[in-house]
């Protein structure tokens, strides 16, 4: 056991600490005596240890010195660092699959059937768009330029996105849609074949693949900006939903680039679109 004194004047004590499971004791009075002994509880050893290093250090600052060895109690054990927050994990877009040859020829018919009505009324485009969409998703999530029959009318269909109107464009939100069927890496083609287009021809909305260095969240959050319930593209309950799953994704990378949401936001040019300014709204909200 340690044992402190302090001899000054008419003053002679002396003071003892220990610890013995969760109570702290100390033994003190005057040098020569057998002095008094007074003990407290603690919830737990470490709290007991913790009291013990307290007490020592105050003593010492009164001016007592140590005049034994003995050893001190063991220290306090460290706590144990709090585990690490679960790595976020992207959900899968599309579910995998192993399409056959008539999958993949459903998938290019329905391409080109999209692209040869482009010219026609927008509920007949929205219908095909929607049809070539459920076609491309049965194939789980291939990248169109690995299969001959699917890159080029996959490719043609999202040159008409910037494409002379007289021949008939793709609205970009059916582009992306298509998009988000298939591996990321097609979008990343389109978005340099749009970024390429005249200035005048790039429609509001592809500005989010500009800002965002993270293609396959690029991607979704393009395709979020893009979407339009009103014109029967999905629900707002199932863009608030699709949101709300990747909110916390698009904020993780942000930060890591050192940017906030709101900057991002603030960085995406609706260029007067009035759709695209109430969607940018809702991604910052």
């Amino acid at each position: 056991m340690r044992r402190f004194e302090f001899v000054d004047g008419n003053s002679s004590k002396f003071w003892m600490p220990e610890v013995q499971g969760a109570n702290f004791i100390v033994t003190y009075g005057r040098i020569g005596t057998a002095g008094q002994r007074k003990e407290k509880a603690f919830p737990d050893e470490e709290a007991a240890l913790r009291e013990y290093n307290k007490k020592v250090a105050e003593k010492v600052r009164e001016g007592y010195a140590e005049v034994s060895t003995g050893e001190a109690p063991p220290a306090a054990p460290p706590k144990a660092a709090a585990p690490p927050p679960p790595a976020l994990v992207l959900p899968r877009r599309v579910a995998a699959a192993s399409p056959g040859p008539e999958a993949v020829t459903a998938a290019a018919s329905a391409l080109a059937l999209l692209q040869s009505k482009l010219k026609g009324p927008s509920w007949k485009v929205t219908r095909l768009a929607r049809k070539a969409r459920h076609a491309l998703r049965a194939l789980g999530g291939v990248d169109p330029s690995a299969h001959p029959a699917l890159a080029a009318p996959f490719t043609a269909l999202m040159a008409h996105v910037v494409g002379p109107k007289a021949e008939g464009r793709l609205p970009v939100r059916h582009a992306l849609g298509l998009l988000s069927q298939v591996d990321v890496t097609a979008f990343q083609r389109a978005a340099e074949m749009w970024k390429a287009a005249p200035a005048g021809s790039v429609p509001a909305g592809v500005a989010a693949a500009r800002t965002l260095n993270d293609p396959e969240l690029a991607l979704r959050v393009t395709a979020l900006l893009s979407e339009r319930p009103d014109l029967r593209d999905g629900s707002e309950d199932a863009w608030t939903k699709r949101w709300t799953v990747l909110k916390p994704h698009v904020e993780a990378y942000l930060s890591g680039a050192g940017q906030s949401l709101a900057a991002f936001v603030g960085g995406v040019d609706a260029g007067g679109d009035a759709h695209l300014s109430k969607r940018l709204a809702r991604l910052g909200a």
